[in-house]
């Protein structure tokens, strides 16, 4: 049966990857903010691996923007199968001395506050589901302290409280998880970690390799199949982060 998967955030990484691995047989609705170019790539990859693809633009970063696209969905479809809250990113690198009052609405904003939006709005959709589920996008950073990216490791440990809560509250119908990266070589570290700094991640990383998109789509659809999951934030770094 064919699903129907919305995926924030799609036109790039882990988004992205998701969306061309989910996409054989399915409806997937493609979100992008400013990416429009890579975005229409994505939707025609969706496209040729025989999945049926919808293009949506819309800014989480506000109330508006979150109720604009939920309504778009509305307009395709009447249920939703699979939400999968990928929107977020770093900004910037800021150590905790030097915290800016602007800098944490605007994290706290893009990572958390669009994801318990979309997720809250989406639910008489997911009600509607078969076996639906939400995956949020966490992060390693709520691990081990996020040195430098303190602000951002916090908004993703919201996420994980989140989470938890939500698979409470919505059970039993609607199953809530997260998954929590490790360092991903995907556009992510492009304007905020060093080069420098990726090659100590790696000599850290027991696995010695850094993740790759696929690595985290894969775990995503395992999420999407196993109907006994719900209220975890599944790590996948490589063992850089062990429990």
């Amino acid at each position: 049966m064919s699903k129907a998967i919305l995926i924030t955030g799609a036109s790039t990484g882990l988004g992205a990857e998701t969306a061309r691995l989910l996409a054989p047989g399915n409806d997937i609705y493609v979100h992008y903010n400013s990416s429009a170019d890579a975005a229409q790539q994505v939707s025609a990859d969706v496209e040729q691996a025989e999945g049926k693809a919808y293009l949506m633009q819309a800014d989480l970063t506000t109330d508006d923007g979150c109720r604009a696209l939920v309504q778009s969905v509305f307009e395709k479809t009447d249920k939703l199968d699979v939400l999968f809250n990928n929107a977020g990113g770093l900004i910037r690198r800021t150590p905790a001395n030097a915290c800016d009052w602007s800098l944490m609405q605007e994290v706290f904003t893009l990572n958390t506050f669009s994801t318990m939006m979309m997720t809250s709005l989406c639910i008489p959709l997911l009600e509607k589901g078969d076996d639906p589920c939400v995956i949020n996008n966490s992060s390693l950073a709520t691990r081990h302290g996020a040195p430098t990216a303190t602000i951002y490791g916090a908004a993703k440990g919201a996420i994980n409280s989140f989470t938890m809560g939500a698979a409470k509250e919505l059970a039993p119908k609607i199953r809530v998880n997260a998954v929590a990266p490790g360092v991903i070589l995907t556009p992510f570290h492009d304007k905020v970690t060093t080069p420098e700094q990726l090659e100590l991640w790696q000599e850290n990383t027991p696995l010695k390799r850094h993740g790759h998109a696929m690595n985290i789509a894969m775990a995503i659809k395992f999420i999407i199949e196993n109907d006994f999951i719900t209220g975890e934030t599944i790590d996948i770094n490589g063992g850089l982060f062990m429990r």
